[in-house]
């Protein structure tokens, strides 16, 4: 515990700088690329930092991680041969009244193909 004293010094400054690097390279790519290409307007700082943030939120989630803790929420085939005959018929149920059915490929579950 008292070898990492020195994260509390380190680590603000670290995030700002961060934060600040991502900005200012978002910021010069949407001004490099995005007006000449498209004829749009120029961009700040602030401006870059609020659509690095919306990005963020839209597409790269808050951190979670997936249902197999690797962050996949795809159905892992461990997890699939662990499942019982009735887990297993009612998971397929659940995915055909959700979107249409699923049927998970042979050789990747252990089926003959």
């Amino acid at each position: 515990m008292r070898k990492k004293w020195w994260m509390f010094l380190w680590a603000p400054p670290a995030i700002a700088l961060f934060v600040w690097i991502f900005g200012e390279v978002v910021m010069h790519l949407w001004n490099w690329l995005l007006p000449p290409l498209f004829g749009w307007h120029l961009i700040t700082f602030w401006q870059a930092l609020g659509l690095l943030i919306l990005c963020r939120i839209l597409f790269g989630g808050f951190g979670g991680r997936g249902h197999d803790g690797r962050g996949s929420r795809r159905m892992s085939a461990r997890r699939w041969e662990r499942m019982t005959l009735e887990e297993r018929e009612a998971f397929r149920e659940k995915m055909k009244n959700r979107c249409g059915g699923f049927e998970p490929p042979a050789e990747e579950f252990g089926k003959p193909a």
